[in-house]
């Protein structure tokens, strides 16, 4: 059964202390069990007016230039917990050197997560390259053209196989993001009861978005994007929309009764778990050391700085890397970072490790300890390195070799 749509408790006594003076017209939206076609219905106004804006106004964005389901699929992957404006060159260069679905499917892993360094969630790009190969196999090297068919291929939930219907293919689907979410609370000054979390938000004000769909004659990508647009440009998160630049404003039942910064209400996030870790820069001043990540688990198979659990003292690093090599070694403090996942926070200390002699003597050890030694260029070209160690691997990288040993600042 369709989520009907009422106020939460806290907008109902907001709006009772303000009844007098406000016109009182968002008492008619709370009605308990306001179902999506009503909502729908009462939101085709704005929806046409909304779209009217969008292609006046709409961004110039790259995926946004000829968009092809291809294109809009790698934009909205890469735009998965990453802001447009860091997206952009990533997106360009990405589509310079992989061009179509063929050249994703055959592309060596190694290139391709080195491309996708620095966006993070490095399982968006193995996915990307899994969906590829069906595609090459099963679609004749094309996106399937349906939302049924989108939805199974790796990496694709519901939010992007209706971007790529509805943007690419015409197809009547919501795509509705937190963007969504909170334009169309507001216009409404409504919300679902009881959603215990986003994707059921996402889920309910999908709903409303399919009946806007149904109730014009916009085209559907229209829709999803003109929402999207006023809520990344206009409508914006925390309580602080721009509702003076806002072509819906005069709809706005919030914006009529000042509780804009009611909705969406907060939903709790769940507290991050936090890990303690030590970081080793180890080199010789011309290599430095890497490890491999295990196939499985967070940021599976890629190459990071070698590290251990739990904060160590410079005397039990320098004792645990030169029981590693099987030699004394010296290790300088090397600052700290903090890196957020989406459930857990790394909090890290580094050190510096010079290596006595060349890394190259100690091969047999670093092979035994899953290490191997690379220089300044192949670091660069070849090894995608999370940017959990970037706070090092940068200045490591940038350094001359003469002054390599100088302690990061």
């Amino acid at each position: 059964m369709a989520q009907g749509f009422c106020l939460t408790g806290k907008s109902d006594t907001v709006q009772e202390s303000r009844a007098e003076e406000k016109s009182g017209r968002a008492e008619e939206f709370r009605k308990p069990g306001l179902e999506p076609r009503e909502a729908a219905a009462r939101l085709k106004p704005a929806a046409e007016t909304l779209a009217a804006w969008y292609q006046e106004n709409a961004r110039a964005l790259p995926w946004r230039t000829n968009p092809t389901p291809y294109r809009v699929w790698i934009s909205e992957i890469m735009l998965q917990q990453t802001r447009i404006e860091a997206v952009i060159p990533y997106y360009q260069r990405f589509l310079a050197e992989i061009p179509d679905v063929r050249a994703l499917a055959e592309i060596p892993e190694e290139r391709l997560l080195k491309l996708w360094e620095g966006l993070g969630y490095y399982s968006r790009a193995r996915n990307l390259q899994k969906a590829a190969r069906i595609c090459q196999e099963q679609y004749g090297g094309k996106l399937p053209g349906s939302f049924p068919e989108l939805i199974k291929l790796p990496g694709i939930g519901p939010y992007t196989a209706g971007a790529i219907a509805s943007i690419a293919f015409g197809e009547k689907c919501p795509s509705a993001d937190g963007n969504v979410v909170r334009v169309l609370s507001r216009l409404l000054a409504a919300y679902p009861d009881n959603l215990p979390d986003k994707p059921a938000a996402q889920k309910a004000f999908g709903a409303v978005v399919r009946e806007i769909m149904e109730k014009t004659s916009l085209y559907p990508g229209t829709v999803n994007e003109s929402l999207m647009e006023l809520g990344e440009t206009v409508c914006l998160p925390n309580g602080k929309p721009l509702c003076g630049a806002c072509p819906v404003s005069a709809l706005c039942l919030s914006c009529r009764n000042g509780t804009q910064e009611l909705f969406p209400p907060e939903i709790p996030k769940k507290k991050r778990r936090v890990e303690e870790r030590t970081v080793f820069l180890l080199t010789d001043g011309e290599k430095l050391c890497l490890h491999k990540r295990p196939p499985q688990g967070l940021l599976a198979s890629l190459w990071e700085l070698p590290a251990c659990d739990g904060y160590l003292t410079q005397q039990e690093a320098e004792a645990y890397i030169g029981k590693i090599l099987g030699a004394p070694v010296r290790a300088v403090p090397a600052g700290t970072g903090k890196h957020i996942f989406t459930h857990l926070e790394w909090h890290m200390t580094g050190y510096r490790v010079e290596c006595p002699g060349s890394l190259e003597n100690y091969g047999e050890a670093l092979s035994a300890a899953g290490f191997c030694a690379v220089d300044r260029q192949e670091i660069g070209q070849d090894y995608a390195i999370p940017s959990a160690f970037s706070r090092w691997s940068e200045f490591w990288a940038s350094e001359p070799s003469a002054e390599s040993a100088k302690k990061i600042p």
